[in-house]
């Protein structure tokens, strides 16, 4: 596909993986170089990526975004551990008959993308995660009663998506009003809404991951491939100061933090970011 389909336009495709699941995807940008696999939020499909952010990425590489196991379109049943979801991210790249890519985590897609680079180190060359903690951190057991109560009810709403990705400030309001219509931009071959199964799966997830256990943290320091840690500043999902704790345990790593942002900081300074992203990947 070339590099001037934007993502709005990009159909679903869809590949079945050894485990017998059918992985809805989608992939744009030009095929050479190494692919840029991005892993999704909590709750996403793969109509819940700011497009913006997408097509600035992929102006010069390889794009994927999937659903999960029992997300959206995908077939199965969403697991309630990250370490499954890595494990049938591994599938899905497989899949592809991908050797070797480059990770783009977001939130819960963090967490899954450090544990497909412990799990299987050899198919990943670089990791971004965006929004991240690392396991067994204190004060992650489950997110704060207006964030959960925002996003996590069986019927959500725009006000709360809002409140739980960007700040109060006009200008991340205005980002936000921004992305909201963005992601709804796409008339037609939308895909499948997440369902509660994967709801309850995710959010166990992040339960068990956020289960405070420093014996955990050490885990990172296991991880030798380059990463690139992002966060909004006042991210009240996944709060800013995990991000430098996840770096202090991950060897070859370094820390930004996004200004007036919250959890959709990647969204929101959408070209910003794309633009860190490519220099990452780029550098030697």
């Amino acid at each position: 596909m070339g590099a001037s389909l934007k993502y709005l336009d990009v159909e679903t495709s869809t590949v079945q993986g050894a485990n017998g699941v059918r992985y809805a995807y989608r992939r744009m940008g030009p095929q050479t170089g190494r692919p840029l696999v991005l892993l999704q939020h909590f709750r996403g499909n793969l109509d819940n990526w700011d497009p913006e952010l997408v097509d600035a990425l992929a102006a010069s590489r390889d794009v994927i975004a999937f659903d999960n196991v029992g997300v959206a379109a995908s077939t199965g049943v969403t697991p309630a551990t990250f370490e499954q979801m890595a494990g049938d991210a591994i599938t899905f790249i497989e899949a592809l008959e991908l050797d070797t890519v480059d990770l783009l985590g977001f939130s819960i897609g963090s967490f899954v993308a450090q544990e497909v680079a412990l799990t299987r180190p050899s198919l990943v060359a670089k990791v971004v995660l965006a929004s991240t903690a690392p396991q067994g951190a204190p004060g992650m057991h489950g997110w704060a009663p207006d964030i959960i109560g925002a996003i996590g009810e069986p019927t959500t709403a725009p006000e709360g998506y809002l409140h739980a990705f960007f700040t109060d400030s006009p200008g991340s309001r205005s980002a936000g009003q921004r992305v909201l219509g963005s992601i709804y931009g796409r008339s037609e071959g939308r895909d499948e809404e997440t369902t509660w199964q994967t709801r309850n799966a995710q959010y166990d997830a992040v339960m068990r991951w956020g289960t405070p256990d420093f014996g955990m943290l050490q885990r990172l320091t296991a991880i030798r491939q380059p990463v690139f840690i992002a966060n909004g500043d006042d991210d009240r999902m996944i709060l800013p100061w995990y991000s430098h704790l996840t770096a202090s345990l991950i060897p070859d790593s370094f820390v930004k933090l996004y200004p007036d942002a919250a959890h959709g900081f990647l969204f929101q300074h959408a070209s910003a970011f794309a633009a860190d992203v490519h220099r990452f990947l780029d550098a030697s």
